[in-house]
């Protein structure tokens, strides 16, 4: 109910609650709690109704002590927990959820995928949830809709959904990454035993990283990490300093961490890179080397190995 169909006409039966974007529905004026009784009310719920669930939203949202403050002093997380919280308890039949999940923490993206398969699963209701993440897609819906320029593509089980959208988005490769700001990072470059754009299951792989700053003492909170993620946006590994005694070495502006035997399966995957200084986050960067994996004979017994499932760990060397 934000904007009317283009065409045609959409018929509804029931309470419809949404969140569209970071605090849709929300006065900035008005503390959390008037905001819970104003949701409340567009929702059509009596104000009984509200009172009713307004310690269960409170508690969920994580909000408590700031619950009487106004809205706007809130940050973008906190108006994302209360407005889902808000959302999800005051029982609408069908729930839209576009998005923006992604702009809470990892601890209540969780609690809040967990309250929409309660939802659905539980309850009976409606989830209509809109994503590219591709991960939060398959834990939480049974059926897919890929649309593309507002017109439906595909329609059907949600492994075969994401499938077809991984396949119809065409994977741009990204072998060298060289951020425009960093106060610690050059470069870095992903190598294989040959001049490629692409590596075999069982290839030697190598990262190799080029440092601003020669004097980092790496340690366990001083350290580069770089997580390997496929295209469903699920962690395969991660590859840390941490993991290795940093050696002596003779390029001291340059790391590099050697797979023997790459065993990753086929595919394409892309990798974030993080710095850690004292333990703390000081530089990020999502997706910034992209690599494609080919099917390869990894156990030497003249037979491709594709995308079999099987456990391995990643031995590393760094120098």
């Amino acid at each position: 109910r934000v904007t009317g169909p283009t065409t045609g006409s959409i018929k509804t039966k029931g309470r419809i609650a949404s969140l569209l974007e970071v605090g849709t529905g929300f006065h900035p004026e008005l503390t959390g709690r008037e905001n819970i009784y104003l949701n409340g009310a567009i929702l059509g719920m009596t104000k009984a109704e509200i009172a009713a669930k307004e310690d269960e939203i409170i508690d969920f949202s994580g909000c408590a002590m700031y619950i009487d403050t106004p809205v706007k002093r809130y940050s973008s997380g906190m108006r994302v927990r209360l407005g889902f919280a808000v959302a999800a308890f005051l029982e609408p039949d069908i729930l839209v959820v576009d998005e923006v999940l992604a702009v809470g923490d990892a601890e209540f993206q969780k609690k809040a995928i967990g309250k929409m398969e309660s939802i659905s699963k539980g309850e009976g209701r409606t989830v209509l949830f809109v994503s590219h993440n591709m991960a939060s897609v398959k834990n939480l819906c049974t059926r897919a809709i890929v649309l593309e320029n507002g017109t439906s593509v595909f329609e059907g089980a949600t492994d075969e959904a994401v499938d077809f959208y991984l396949t119809k988005n065409s994977f741009e490769k990204n072998l060298v990454f060289t951020p425009k700001k960093s106060g610690y990072i050059d470069s870095v470059t992903i190598k294989g035993s040959e001049d490629k754009d692409f590596f075999v299951l069982g290839d030697k792989i190598f990262f190799e990283i080029s440092l601003k700053n020669s004097n980092i003492k790496f340690n366990d909170s001083n350290k580069i990490v770089l997580a390997i993620y496929n295209e469903k946006e699920e962690k395969i590994c991660k590859l840390s300093t941490e993991f290795a005694a940093i050696k002596s070495r003779e390029d001291k502006n340059k790391i590099i961490c050697i797979i023997e035997r790459n065993p990753i399966v086929s595919g394409n995957y892309f990798i974030n890179m993080a710095v850690f200084i004292d333990n703390k986050i000081l530089e990020h960067f999502d997706e910034c080397l992209k690599f494609t994996i080919l099917d390869g004979d990894f156990y030497g017994i003249g037979k491709l190995i594709g995308k079999s499932s099987y456990n391995f760990t990643i031995e590393q060397q760094w120098h």
